[in-house]
């Protein structure tokens, strides 16, 4: 298999200095097929990306904690669909955001259903993030609330944009799902999933914190200047009292490589059949799961295959139909904000990863890299 068109792109941005390096992998369920580094670490710098580079994979980390918390329903210490009122005590009254007043300001009343854990990992809570949602970014301002990401569990309760169970959108459901995972089992986040899921599947580099040896190894955050990629200064709060169970990961290719061949039904197997065909089953409407940016300089619109019928699973973005670009339909994907993505087709048998660190996200030039990449995994 020939992977020329994507190399040949990849080297290309690298050059024009459009991305500073990437590292891409293609998984079967047997194991590695492919995997190329291109670029450095940080741009301007002469340290190469390589197979053991991590990367933040952000909301990459949401189909991990997905899994752990489908793994606490397994046994049987969470259900899909009960009232997590009585594990989250700040469930009880939460709000929903209702219009402004006459001054301008947002209004709330409280919700009229239940938040449940099946809502949660769907993106059907109610919950947004002040980047998918204008009413919730009006709110924070209007208020001066703090952002999850400062890691505060009172920054977390914020309105909810709808009644759960109404309406989708992407947001710090998962967040909250780690804090769930933390009630039910009794263990931090961190510790949960090296036990439960990161442990058994070999990721060894993949974890909320760097060891001095992973940092060495770790990719700069970049934006685009004038002048081409430039590196950021960029880090997660060091000591978070909710660990970011929606974005705080770093992994690297490899790893993800792994947990990719578990979706698919292969090697160490975290899951039953029943709750893998679950998880695979779209439990939102047809024709929902990308989104509009409120915040561009965060992320671009993203709406991945437009005029397909996607729709958000218990862990991943489900895509009924083959992509055309090699991909069957059922097929599972997501991504991360500085610009990481990967798929895993269980039809097939195939997935791949894209890891640059880029942002805002959805950059237009890194997902053409993908779909080269994909399209190159298939030989379309």
């Amino acid at each position: 298999m020939s992977y020329s068109r994507f190399e040949d792109a990849l080297a290309k941005a690298v050059a024009e200095r459009r991305i500073a390096g990437a590292v891409a992998l293609v998984t079967d369920r047997d194991g590695a097929l492919y995997e190329h580094a291109h670029g450095a670490r940080t741009a301007g710098q002469d340290v190469a990306m390589d197979a053991g580079t991590l990367f933040w994979i952000a909301s990459m980390t949401k189909a991990l904690v997905s899994v752990g918390a489908l793994k606490l329903v397994e046994a049987g210490k969470l259900t899909l669909d009960e009232d997590l009122a009585r594990l989250i005590p700040e469930f009880a009254d939460l709000q929903v955001l209702d219009g402004v007043d006459a001054d301008g300001k947002p209004k709330v009343r409280p919700a009229r259903s239940p938040i449940t854990l099946r809502r949660l990992l769907s993106h059907t809570s109610g919950f947004a993030y002040g980047f998918t949602s204008p009413d919730l970014l009006a709110w924070a301002t209007a208020t001066g609330a703090a952002d999850p990401s400062s890691g505060s569990r009172a920054a977390h309760k914020q309105p909810l944009v709808f009644d759960p169970g109404q309406d989708y959108i992407y947001g710090i459901g998962i967040d909250w799902a780690g804090v769930v995972i933390e009630a039910a089992s009794g263990q931090r986040l961190d510790a949960y999933l090296a036990e439960h899921v990161t442990g058994p599947l070999g990721m060894a580099d993949t974890g909320f914190k760097l060891s001095p040896d992973q940092a060495a190894r770790a990719a700069s955050v970049h934006v685009r200047g004038p002048e081409g990629v430039m590196p950021i200064p960029f880090g997660l709060p060091p000591e978070p009292e909710v660990l970011p169970g929606g974005g705080g990961l770093y992994s690297t290719a490899g790893d993800y490589g792994r947990f990719l061949r578990m979706l698919m039904g292969s090697g160490p197997q975290l899951l039953s059949e029943a709750t893998l065909r679950e998880l695979a089953t779209l439990q939102t409407a047809p024709g929902v799961g990308g989104f509009k940016s409120a915040l561009p300089g965060m992320s671009h619109d993203y709406d991945p295959y437009p005029g397909m019928p996607t729709g958000y699973g218990l862990a991943t973005l489900i895509t009924p139909d083959p992509t055309g670009d090699g991909r069957r339909g059922g097929s599972l994907t997501w991504a991360g904000l500085a610009n990481t993505y990967y798929w895993a087709d269980p039809v097939d048998g195939r997935g791949g990863v894209l890891m640059t660190q880029l942002l805002p996200f959805a950059d237009p030039e890194v997902l053409e890299l993908f779909k080269a990449l994909e399209r190159d995994a298939y030989g379309v």
